[in-house]
């Protein structure tokens, strides 16, 4: 009989979870990392050359991070020492410091590994730096929010930040595998049903193996519906106080902007199954109606208010279709920044001209005095004149004619483009008119 290689994996001790039996004991065994850990990717160059260098790993719960540090420290001789920023303060981080400088000078060195650096004030953040830079300690951070947010800048400038992705179908895939390899069995699962579990771990390595856990003693045949009665689907990643809320409204605003209805409602799903607030969609969307269609189609803004309007009648889940609705129209309007474009422009020049004064002939002139000054002096009445339009000049003294609005051929634009130009070519006519087309003065 030919003898089994021995187990890569930890299968003494049934008590212990799933998860921790199966951690890996290589850097080569970590699964859906090929970019950041494979022998010509850059941390698996620093291992091949038993050089660490400190770093950020980012990444989603799940991914490995807690792992990939352990086994760092394993595979280039370091002692590793764990630290929960959650747990952890400046007495915590001072032990910690006072023996690697001990190891230090017998020349053993030390990897510190600090869990949710993030949450580390930004004093305690500043307590690592010359620690680092001497050599002291290697430090491995993860976090699972951005670090150009949460980490201080001096302490960045000293760390790479290597992003890690969640798991892939296939790296889960891998890990039941596994599972299944140390339990001794497949598990009670259709195909419908093994798919489902996948998932519904949603990227999470950790938590595909606990619900694997939960899964191994039905009965079998266990189909999606058995599946979904006896695990818990895990709650999507959004934290409405952190980048995930900042990313999905940006690929909800940038999906209705490049006229993708499919996109948007995706990501509007997305967003109200995270648990985020339908007002704040609300507001942003009624912002986007001004800023990104404008006049293109005036109606847009009043889809978005009356959106607006319906789910606080409403409430959830009914009013979440009036927003559907919204977004479907807003994505599929057409498109203008003329006004956004236009108010930006007449802005900066509102700033740069400071006060001057309205020309005189458009003044009231309700005294004596400032019918003496020139106030309203030849003010054209435009309704009265035979064109409905005078050409008469609205800007102060002192400032040439200058183009803010140039609405675009989207949409309604399209008319109005077609108007101001009528109206412009009526002002040229006029005598000792300024020929020039306002957009090349």
């Amino acid at each position: 009989m030919t003898e089994q290689p021995p187990s890569l994996f930890d299968v003494d001790d049934a008590s212990r979870p799933l998860a921790d039996r199966l951690r890996p004991h290589t850097l080569s065994d970590v699964v859906g990392q090929d970019h950041l850990l494979a022998a010509d990717a850059p941390v698996g160059r620093m291992v091949g050359v038993h050089q660490l260098f400190s770093m950020v790993l980012w990444g989603p719960p799940g991914c490995g991070k807690t792992t990939i540090a352990r086994l760092l420290a394993e595979q280039t001789n370091l002692a590793f020492e764990p630290l929960s920023a959650t747990f952890s303060g400046v007495a915590d981080l001072r032990r910690v410091f006072q023996t690697a400088q001990r190891r230090q000078e017998i020349g053993q060195g030390t990897l510190l590994f600090v869990d949710e650096i993030h949450r580390f004030n930004r004093a305690q953040q500043d307590s690592f730096l010359p620690y680092v830079e001497d050599g002291t300690i290697v430090l491995v951070g993860a976090t699972t929010e951005n670090p150009s947010f949460e980490l201080n800048g001096a302490l960045l400038s000293r760390c790479q930040v290597f992003v890690l992705k969640r798991l892939d179908d296939p790296a889960l895939s891998a890990l039941v595998t596994r599972a299944e390899h140390l339990l001794g069995g497949r598990l009670p699962l259709d195909d419908d049903a093994r798919h489902a579990l996948i998932a519904m771990a949603d990227g999470d390595g950790r938590y595909l193996l606990n619900m694997i856990e939960q899964v191994q003693s039905l009965p079998a045949p266990v189909d999606p519906g058995m599946l979904a009665a006896a695990v818990q689907k895990r709650a999507p990643l959004y934290d409405k106080s952190q980048e995930g809320h900042y990313n999905l409204i940006s690929a909800l605003h940038k999906s209705m902007r490049g006229s993708d209805p499919d996109a948007a409602l995706y990501w509007l799903a997305r967003m109200l199954d995270g648990g985020e607030d339908p007002l704040f969609i609300a507001r942003r969307i009624t912002r986007f109606a001004n800023e990104d269609i404008g006049l293109a189609d005036p109606n847009a803004v009043q889809q978005a208010l009356a959106a607006w309007d319906v789910y606080e009648r409403l409430g959830s889940p009914e009013g979440e279709l009036a927003i559907a609705q919204a977004v479907l129209y807003l994505a599929t309007a057409p498109k203008s920044i003329g006004v956004y474009r236009g108010f930006n422009k007449a802005s900066a020049a509102a700033k740069r001209t400071g006060s001057l004064m309205p020309p005189a002939h458009i003044l009231n002139a309700p005294t004596r005095l400032m019918k003496n000054l020139g106030y309203g002096k030849n003010y054209q009445y435009d309704p009265d004149t035979d064109t409905g339009f005078s050409g008469a000049n609205y800007f102060p003294d002192g400032l040439s004619r200058e183009t803010f609005y140039e609405p675009t051929t989207s949409g309604y634009e399209r008319a109005i483009n077609e108007r101001l130009r009528h109206w412009a070519q009526l002002r040229n006519d006029q005598p000792g008119a300024d020929t020039t087309p306002p957009q090349d003065r």
